[in-house]
Formats: C-alpha cells, sequence, structure tokens
C-alpha cells in the first residue's frame, strides 16, 4: 500500500529556510509525477512546485527563484527546498505524487505539514 509520509515543516522568521521531505513507501520509479501543494486558510489548495519521471520541473510564479523541487531516488524521496520565505508562504503543504492505473493517472496525497513564517 503507498504510503507518503511528510516531515520538515515549521515556523520560520521572514526570509529564513525549511526543507520539506516526503518519502514513498514504494519507489519513485512507480511514478509519473511528484510534487508539492499547498493550502492557506480560506484558499484553495495550489501546485507549488512539480517534478516529472523524466526530471522536469516546474513551479508556481509566486516561488520561482525561491523554492527547488528535488528528489532521491534510492532513498524514494522528493524535497522541497524553500528559501527567502515570505509570510505568504505560510500554509498546510502537501506531498502529492501521480501514478498511471491503466491508462488513468492517480494522485495520492501526503497528511501534509504545516509552515509557517512569522516574526
Amino acid at each position: 500500500q503507498l504510503q507518503l509520509v511528510e516531515s520538515g515543516g515549521g515556523l520560520v522568521q521572514p526570509g529564513g529556510s525549511l526543507r520539506l521531505s516526503c518519502a514513498t513507501s514504494i519507489s519513485i520509479f512507480s511514478f509519473i509525477a511528484m510534487g508539492w501543494y499547498r493550502q492557506a486558510p480560506g484558499k484553495q489548495r495550489e501546485l507549488v512546485a512539480a517534478i516529472s519521471s523524466g526530471g522536469r520541473t516546474n513551479y508556481a510564479d509566486s516561488v520561482k527563484g525561491r523554492f527547488i523541487i528535488s528528489r532521491d531516488n534510492a532513498k524514494n524521496t522528493v524535497y522541497l527546498q524553500m528559501n527567502s520565505l515570505k509570510p505568504d508562504d505560510t500554509a498546510v503543504y502537501y506531498c502529492n505524487v501521480r501514478r498511471l492505473s491503466g491508462s488513468i493517472p492517480v494522485d495520492y496525497w501526503g497528511q501534509g505539514t504545516q509552515v509557517t513564517v512569522s516574526s
């Protein structure tokens, strides 16, 4: 059974950094894409960053140049390095992976980790 275990959230001051980790219970080569989403209070969940099985990355405009998504194939883990954090980055961050069931893409989600940026 697929499990996603997130870690690395917390409280940080503006301008600080955090690294989120998402460890999967199966090989990440099983996925066609992996990514991070976030949801702030009263707002819809939004894509923050994603990485395809081929290594292509894409980022929300609001985090370009500050966040980096990466993966460690040997550890079956995807990371989100967050730098120059702003109060607007405060949200619950969710790990997402997508795999094919036949020809149908299916999404799986982590439990979420809180990131709070505040002085």
